[in-house]
């Protein structure tokens, strides 16, 4: 396995080169929307989506799959998926990866002029990711029905949103590491996260001259310690990609100094908030039930989260399967903890192609028994 990458944890270490999975690299792409109006009502003049392709769209517009992008990440971030011997071959599909508002490149406080630059920028919702790639699919590529979506972490907020808006749009629906809502712990997280950025005196209300780098270190610092579960700490499985001699104390401070090293404060926060705000239930005729949406979904549904995830906790996935009638709920056996769902881990990598694979091609999957709510 390669080495663990710090910098920047669910960008970089999730996201292999495409060399290193021998495929060819996406071919990138930006999206144009004018007067896009956000859920909050605020119109931005012009957004922009970045967006990747792998493959070829076949005469009938019918092989494509969506892989919409997680926390800051590029168009590559799905590239474990993909291959001759993985759960999905470019040679036969048409895949599309898709940036998240906020990421750097695709809208973002970052990039977008003024009187919406920094924290002036929108806070924009899952919804309204999904309402732009929506578009882009019809507009740009007029593909108006997908084989699948596939979602780790934020990508697997979107994934339910999809099934939830456009409940036909999609033949399958599959989410890793993700949730149909994030609840209050979630919230607190992420509100903790935030403060560490916004409490550094550099950050200036957002209008910084310089990146506020200690309140983004501690950020980063504060994050890191979600991510894996405790006993993958207590067993210091990373020394399992660590350097002969690399200690603790390296670790710490890796995560410290680069877990976030290149980002913007302010594309960080919409992100966070971004997150936070993932309520299915706040999709418009559902007056706010998230079991009332998770009731609507149609497409069979494959769920996986991470059996030791603590940013989205399995119990939180076992009582949304309630209210899911054609869902299979898959956990993924394993200590790597919220990025098992994108296969840092060998056989986690190996265990989610299979399943993924088996699901996609109508072949039953190991799922738990689900005991759904009347």
């Amino acid at each position: 396995m390669k080495k663990i990458v710090w910098s920047l944890f669910l960008v970089a270490s999730l996201a292999c080169s495409a060399s290193a999975w021998g495929l060819e690299k996406p071919v990138r792409h930006v999206f144009t929307i004018k007067n896009f109006k956000t859920e909050s009502g605020v119109v931005l003049p012009e957004v922009q989506v970045v967006y990747g392709t792998y493959g070829t769209l076949n005469a009938a517009k019918d092989n494509a799959v969506l892989l919409p992008s997680h926390y800051m990440a590029k168009l590559n971030g799905y590239e474990w998926l993909m291959g001759p011997d993985k759960a999905l071959d470019p040679a036969k599909l048409f895949l599309v990866t898709t940036e998240l508002f906020g990421n750097g490149s695709s809208s973002s406080p970052s990039n977008t002029p003024e009187p919406f630059h920094g924290p002036r920028f929108p806070v924009m919702t899952i919804r309204d990711n999904v309402e732009a790639v929506h578009r882009l699919l019809e507009e740009d590529l007029h593909v108006t029905h997908l084989r699948a979506v596939i979602g780790f972490s934020m990508g697997a907020e979107q994934a339910f949103q999809w099934a939830v808006s456009y409940p036909s749009f999609a033949d399958k629906i599959v989410a890793t590491s993700g949730t149909a809502k994030c609840y209050g712990h979630g919230v607190i997280r992420l509100e903790g996260q935030v403060a560490a950025i916004t409490e550094d005196p550099a950050f200036k209300g957002g209008d910084y001259v310089e990146e506020p780098l200690k309140g983004i270190q501690t950020s980063g610092l504060v994050w890191a310690g979600w991510i894996y579960s405790q006993e993958w700490w207590r067993r210091e499985m990373w020394r399992q990609n660590s350097k002969p001699g690399t200690t603790f104390e390296d670790v710490l401070n890796r995560m410290r100094t680069d877990f976030f090293k290149g980002s913007d404060a302010n594309n960080l926060i919409l992100q966070m908030r971004t997150w936070e705000k993932h309520d299915v239930g706040a999709t418009p005729g559902f007056g706010g039930d998230v079991e009332k949406a998770l009731r609507s979904i149609k497409a069979p549904f494959l769920y996986m989260p991470s059996a030791t995830d603590m940013y989205f906790p399995l119990e939180d996935a076992r009582y949304e399967a309630r209210f899911m009638s054609t869902v299979s709920l898959v956990p993924i056996p394993t200590l790597w903890g919220h990025p098992a769902g994108a296969a840092v881990d060998p056989e986690d990598a190996k265990f989610l192609n299979v399943t993924i694979g088996d699901f996609l091609a109508g072949k039953p999957v190991a799922a738990e028994t689900v005991v759904h709510a009347k």
